[in-house]
């Protein structure tokens, strides 16, 4: 804690001054028998919206200190390069733990401009356990069937309940899959992405991840430092909380987007008529989840699904006008459909939804300690929820599973670099799912990197989702390895996007390729 809070007390005035570029000492382009993909078999795959997709899977052993063991199955995807100048493959990470990765290769070569884009093989991949790479997890189908238990355990009752769904998804994972459990977590992970390196005949590896994703590529940088070409992160991971500190810092911060959102809707009183005092909106809400508490919408949102259905507003917040609509038919008009809508488009829980929590689980369970007494859950969640009252309860929950995990805790990666090429970092001030002192403290872990702040941003994956600013930075990186460089903690600062209008505007409720993204990178996992 003390070396994050000096990372913080350094970088805590972000201030606009004058700023250079500085070229990332280009590298020349891989030759050509490096970029020849050697042991996948591609497929054309491609959909209406990515015509170029080509799919193709990649075995490795599911324990990589025994490679001639038992393997498991990686499924790739790529959008080829199309220019003369190449510079390797792209591999991209949405994140999660438990997100699925083939898509976003489609997404990023599509939305990068196309003469960047074209220079790279942009690389989708199912990290181990997920999506169809095989085997995937499916731990307990039905952990997330509603209605679930008050997330807030106000009584014995309520906690034992909550406490016997975690321990029985910890037992379910653990009595399906015993010999792959050990062998699910980052590591594993980053060994893989190796292996993918190797299978595509390329001596160094540009990634680039978001979330998660930017924890894995730290760690890769952290093992193989030469072999790293380039290096994106975007919405970065406090490396030093994983994962049990982490998500009690995520605590306060979700509480304070969901206010943001509740002096969002108070703004716009015209339209949603709950109200132009922020905290008397914020206080109606918590009536409504209370009500629903006692009486769940269409015996399928209660309290806790509530929490759920709101938790995207604290990803995007694209997501705000469908979310206020919703609010305010159920306040005003006594009309609960929209906001049964709204639980099944963000928050119910389909099979790709629960094999990545099954992973999600698998990974951070893993890869570092967790409390094993409850006492210790219970103290700490009941100080955060006295002043993040929002998600403090449902995200203990949702990790609760931790306490009883099955496998022994590995120690989490000192992620400390001085040995890569200049990488680029991208961090909304605001973010929630992954705080602002994570992006500060990961810029001074990284000795050359360079550090891009979204100012009065709050979304969680800010580049390539119609910030010209930003995106313009990512471009120039991606083209010949030119960084902002600037005088203090910060490199180069962008404004951040406007907030959403109303639905009841000409004003779209997001940008196109926000919108895109973060359906991509998913909520939580």
């Amino acid at each position: 804690m003390g070396k994050r809070a000096a990372v913080l007390c350094a970088a805590a005035a972000v201030v606009a001054g004058t700023f250079t570029a500085a070229p990332a000492g280009a590298s020349p382009s891989p030759s050509a028998q490096a970029a020849r993909a050697a042991q996948i078999d591609w497929k054309d795959c491609g959909t209406t919206d990515y015509p170029s997709l080509q799919c193709g899977s990649l075995e490795v052993p599911l324990d990589h200190a025994d490679p001639h063991g038992k393997q498991i199955t990686l499924a790739l995807s790529r959008v080829p390069h199309t220019a003369k100048r190449y510079q390797g493959p792209l591999l991209v990470n949405p994140g999660g733990p438990g997100g699925s990765g083939l898509r976003l290769a489609g997404f990023v070569a599509k939305t990068l401009p196309k003469s960047v884009a074209a220079q790279y093989d942009v690389i989708g991949f199912d990290p181990r356990g997920v999506g169809l790479s095989k085997p995937a997890l499916n731990c307990a189908p039905n952990h997330f069937a509603p209605v679930r238990p008050d997330s807030v355990p106000g009584t014995a009752a309520i906690e034992r309940a909550n406490l016997r769904r975690a321990k029985s998804f910890a037992e379910a994972c653990g009595r399906k899959y015993a010999d792959v459990l050990p062998h699910v977590n980052t590591l594993s992970v980053v060994r893989d992405m190796d292996a993918i390196r190797r299978a595509l005949g390329a001596s160094r590896l540009n990634y680039f991840g978001y979330s998660y994703g930017t924890y894995l590529g730290a760690v890769y940088a952290k093992l193989h430092p030469q072999r790293v070409r380039r290096l994106v992160l975007d919405s970065i991971v406090d490396p030093t909380g994983v994962w049990y500190e982490d998500n009690l810092l995520q605590d306060h911060a979700f509480n304070d987007r969901h206010r943001a959102l509740m002096a969002w809707v108070a703004k716009h009183h015209g339209t949603y008529r709950l109200g132009t005092d922020p905290e008397k909106v914020e206080a109606t809400w918590y009536a409504m989840r209370a009500a629903l508490a006692k009486k769940p919408a269409d015996g399928k949102v209660g309290a806790a699904e509530l929490e759920d259905t709101f938790l995207p507003g604290g990803y995007y917040n694209g997501y705000w006008p469908y979310l206020a609509e919703a609010f305010a038919a159920y306040v005003n008009d006594k009309n609960a459909d929209p906001l049964v809508e709204a639980y099944e488009n963000f928050a119910a829980i389909d099979a790709a939804g629960v094999n990545g929590y099954s992973v999600y689980t698998s990974v951070q369970c893993r890869d570092a300690s967790w409390p094993r007494d409850w006492a210790t859950w219970r103290a700490d969640n009941w100080a955060a929820y006295a002043k993040a009252p929002f998600m403090t309860w449902n995200n203990a929950w949702y990790n609760a599973p931790c306490a009883f995990w099955p496998t022994r805790p590995l120690d989490p990666v000192d992620v400390t670099n001085g040995d890569l090429p200049p990488a680029l970092l991208f961090q909304a001030t605001g973010d929630a799912a992954t705080p602002y002192e994570g992006g500060a403290l990961v810029h001074a872990l990284l000795r050359r990197s360079s550090l891009v702040v979204e100012q009065g941003g709050g979304n969680h994956g800010v580049t390539l989702s119609g910030n010209a600013c930003l995106d313009k930075h990512l471009a120039e990186y991606l083209t010949d390895g030119t960084v902002p460089r600037g005088t203090g903690q910060v490199d180069a600062v962008c404004a951040a996007l406007p907030d959403p209008k109303p639905l009841s505007t000409k004003a779209a409720s997001g940008t196109a390729h926000g919108t895109v993204l973060h359906g991509l990178l998913g909520f939580r996992s």
